[in-house]
């Protein structure tokens, strides 16, 4: 995102904690290692001052379970009118940034990220994989989202569509619900004694029983959606996102995808074998800061949802002594729709 927003023409400002490591210019590769475009860096720094007190947009692509410390780390030099955008805008981002939010600050997401990435070098390189076609923004306050829409469409060269409201962003099914299911079909039956003798291909092997436990909660999901007095039909459920309606159909499409291939399980190898790596951002974000966000959703409108609660209480069971940081809602139905205005 920074090669392209630098290749464009704009000044692009790198925040991380390793400015040493990083090159000014950035490359943008494609599989076949083709260079696509490089782009300009004017700073690299670990000052968050630095970083955003002068920038109009604020791109935040670390992962939910580092929100609410990255809120807080921006707070004091954010400002009116500057425009904070996570990607992907899942993760109940506009909770954690409430008080950013209260500073007249534009928050947006965007549903899916406009181009999965693999790195090449740390730095300095990605390989560019599986970019979209469109991508679908939304917004609080919510009629931002048209604007922000033409000035992503600007940096990205890819069509641009907003969504009636954050909510349809924060209730993708995507991660949330994608990698949840995937890992309790994977892991259900570990115990702590036990070892797998290799790592699983995440996608590559996705199995029926994965495609079965998605499409339920994916339902369940679509369930919360026609419950809740606002516009979500910008909630596309994954059976079409995906294409596909019957289990069968669900998990050749997913073991196809040519994006994925290659990716492995969040697991870590042991002496006597591969055990889950339970602090893979894909169980700590995507559990306590995925699912979690959409059942906590689901309860304010009394929302039935077993198969999600089966998933988030297997997780929550086998990490209860270790996880310490879990999504939790405090506003009323109420409190909740006027968020989203």
């Amino acid at each position: 995102m920074a090669a392209d927003a630098a290749y464009k023409g704009n000044e692009v400002v790198i925040y991380t904690s390793k400015p040493e490591q990083w090159n000014k210019e950035l490359r943008v590769y494609d599989a076949d290692d083709k260079l696509l475009r490089r782009g300009h860096i004017s700073k690299v720094t670990n000052s968050m001052r630095e970083a955003v007190e002068k920038a109009e947009h604020i791109w935040i692509t670390m992962p939910p379970h580092l929100f609410s410390s990255i809120a807080e780390e921006i707070l004091p030099f954010v400002h009116e009118g500057q425009k904070i955008g996570i990607i992907p805008g899942s993760g109940g981002g506009e909770f954690a940034f409430r008080k950013v939010i209260e500073k007249d600050v534009i928050l947006f997401g965007l549903q899916r990220v406009h181009s999965i990435a693999r790195l090449k070098k740390y730095g300095e390189s990605v390989y560019e994989l599986g970019r979209k076609n469109s991508i679908k923004i939304g917004s609080i306050p919510s009629h931002f989202a048209i604007n922000i829409c033409k000035e992503m469409e600007s940096v990205f060269d890819i069509p641009g569509e907003w969504v009636s409201n954050y909510l349809s962003v924060t209730l993708t099914p995507s991660n949330p619900i994608l990698h949840t299911t995937r890992l309790y079909s994977i892991f259900k039956d570990y115990d702590s004694k036990s070892t797998y003798p290799r790592n699983i291909l995440f996608y590559e092997e996705w199995t029926n029983d994965s495609s079965d436990l998605l499409m339920n909660c994916d339902c369940e999901l679509q369930n919360i959606c026609r419950i809740i007095p606002l516009d979500l039909t910008a909630v596309v459920s994954l059976k079409d996102y995906y294409e596909s309606h019957t289990v069968d159909e669900m998990t050749q499409k997913i073991r196809g995808i040519k994006a994925f291939k290659g990716l492995f399980s969040p697991m870590k190898q042991t002496g006597t074998g591969w055990i889950p790596d339970w602090n893979s951002r894909y169980f700590v974000s995507d559990f306590s800061f995925g699912i979690k966000v959409i059942k906590e959703i689901a309860k304010i409108f009394l929302v039935h949802t077993p198969n999600i609660d089966m998933v988030w209480n297997w997780y929550q069971r086998n990490t209860m002594s270790s996880v310490t940081e879990v999504f939790e809602l405090d506003l009323d139905r109420k409190e909740f729709i006027n968020l989203y205005k």
